[in-house]
């Protein structure tokens, strides 16, 4: 835990503190921006102020009253019910305006972990409750120099791994025939022979299957590969170390054939729509103007929805990338939440806009990083649906 940055983002956004509460790791934001063992057994409430100015204060169980004790500031415990209120109440004395993992309507629900009950309670006692929404940012998505070199050391090994994968498709079909889950296992084995790690996945998709965004093929349940196929490649990783940042792409491509006129106007509207969500954040981290989430999805969205097909666009634009696949930095989202959050200097994201008709789905997937003054793509863009 860095308290003196904790204090001037406080201080910058005039907040007389964070208050971090945590019942059986409800909150699993507050143990990584504490630094606290995530394995701590943790069975009563805790309470835990960083005030803007001033030595931080803990409030804990009796039973349990030693589990923040590798935090600063003073301590205060607990026993019964009413005592944890009063002791909360003289904790809070001297402050009002205060940021929790809270959003209001749960509009950001990354960040809404405390539960209604407990903000009831504070406002009870005359606080404010803000979300700490862009606190969360600051302290959980913006990477350090190594993390960004680890995520072009995985784009590096990704990049190649796509394209052969691509390679090793058109060969499988041209000499026997391959399967979704067969290149799902190709692409998982070239990932460990790279020293990459993932959750699940990839995802490899063809025709019907690739217009579901969350496609994932198994043994049991996998469609054949053929010539005149329709086929789409989601891919991420990171390389197996400590810290280290995820590379998340997705290609389209057709198997053995040129692309029909209705995937070539699709792949281009989605491509549009990709780009003109990159140009927008260029153009403002470029005249270090402040970009929330929200306004690069419509920059995508709006490019799709002229194209005729925003019935088809299911899903925000893109995502924050940290060493979780879906971080927790701002998205690009204003269509499953209004995402007020302001993408931030050395911070990482997905672009993937998307259209995804009842035949085939088109997405293409980028990740951008941004610096003070610049943002731009970190792999390669793809421009022409890939001849398979």
């Amino acid at each position: 835990m860095n308290l003196e940055a904790i204090q001037s983002a406080l201080q910058q956004a005039r907040l007389d503190g964070w208050l971090f509460y945590d019942h059986h790791h409800r909150d699993p934001l507050a143990y990584r921006i504490l630094g606290l063992s995530e394995s701590l057994h943790v069975t009563r409430r805790w309470f835990y102020l960083i005030s803007a100015h001033g030595e931080p204060k803990k409030l804990a169980h009796r039973i349990e009253q030693g589990r923040l004790d590798p935090l600063p500031g003073t301590k205060a415990v607990y026993s019964t019910w009413q005592e944890l209120e009063a002791q909360l109440a003289a904790m809070l004395e001297n402050s009002t305006r205060l940021a929790m993992q809270y959003s209001p309507r749960n509009a950001i629900m990354y960040v809404s972990l405390v539960d209604a009950g407990t903000v009831e309670l504070l406002r009870a006692l005359g606080k404010e409750i803000v979300s700490s929404a862009d606190l969360v940012s600051h302290f959980e998505a913006v990477l350090t120099e190594q993390q960004m070199a680890s995520h072009y050391a995985a784009q590096r090994s990704l990049d190649a791994i796509l394209a052969e994968g691509f390679r090793q498709i058109g060969q499988r079909v041209r000499t026997g025939g391959t399967t979704e889950f067969a290149m799902v296992t190709w692409l998982q084995e070239a990932m460990r022979r790279e020293d990459l790690v993932w959750s699940d996945g990839p995802n490899v998709s063809v025709n019907r299957n690739s217009s579901d965004s969350h496609y994932e093929p198994t043994a049991e349940h996998t469609l054949p590969i053929a010539t005149g196929d329709f086929v789409l490649i989601d891919i991420w990783a990171r390389k197996n170390a400590p810290e280290t940042v995820f590379y998340d792409i997705t290609w389209t491509g057709v198997v053995g054939r040129e692309p029909s006129a209705r995937e070539q106007q699709v792949f281009e509207a989605v491509v549009a729509a990709r780009d003109a969500a990159i140009q927008l954040v260029e153009q403002a981290f470029a005249a270090d103007e402040p970009i929330a989430g929200w306004q690069a999805d419509d920059a995508a969205r709006n490019v799709i929805r002229a194209a005729g097909f925003g019935d088809y666009f299911t899903h925000r634009t893109g995502h924050n990338i940290a060493m979780e696949i879906h971080g927790s930095g701002a998205h690009l989202d204003n269509f499953e939440t209004h995402d007020e959050r302001l993408i931030l200097p050395n911070t990482c994201f997905s672009v993937e806009p998307g259209i995804y008709l009842p035949e085939f789905g088109v997405r293409s997937e980028i990740d951008m990083m941004t610096r003070p003054g610049e943002a731009r793509a970190t792999g390669r863009v793809q421009r022409d649906l890939v001849r398979i």
